[in-house]
């Protein structure tokens, strides 16, 4: 794989922050021309450093006012494909990590309340075979949402 320089590190950090800034002023801010910045984001769009674009829906919004953490335990850890097929079909379910720990899997759900919530779990997450325990943890709030921060190497 091909290394990431300074320049692209800065690149990131610019468009992580807002993805719709126009790339004059990310070339101007970087001190290059607009088709090196071009260049730079297909390069690390080919390398799957940057592996996706859009907008960001608030949830709330849409009326979904419940954010839930649900750890998810299955009878064996190889169930997880079949598991994350089922899941797929249920739109509410907007991320699953396989994890190490108490739980095989950890999900971050959407519920528009406590009753949308409870018929989410009960009649879809649990259903699914090879579930023998979840545990839900709603969030309060959320206080801190955003990408990675990529240091810049100092130049000598």
């Amino acid at each position: 794989m091909e290394k990431i320089d300074n320049l692209d590190k800065k690149i990131l950090n610019i468009i992580m922050n807002n993805a719709r800034i126009p790339s004059k002023d990310v070339a101007e801010e970087c001190g290059v021309s607009r088709a090196a910045i071009h260049q730079r984001i297909q390069r690390l769009i080919e390398m799957k450093v940057i592996t996706g674009s859009g907008y960001n829906i608030n949830p709330k919004t849409l009326g979904y006012n419940t954010c839930t953490y649900i750890g998810v335990s299955l009878e064996k850890g190889s169930m997880y494909r079949e598991f994350v097929k089922q899941l797929e079909q249920i739109p509410e379910v907007v991320e699953c990590h396989y994890t190490t720990g108490p739980y095989s899997l950890i999900l971050k759900v959407f519920a528009r309340d406590n009753q949308h919530l409870m018929e989410l779990l009960n009649d879809r997450i649990q259903h699914i075979h090879g579930v023998t325990e979840t545990e839900t943890l709603i969030s309060l709030e959320q206080s801190v949402n955003r990408q990675i921060s990529i240091p810049i190497d100092e130049e000598n």
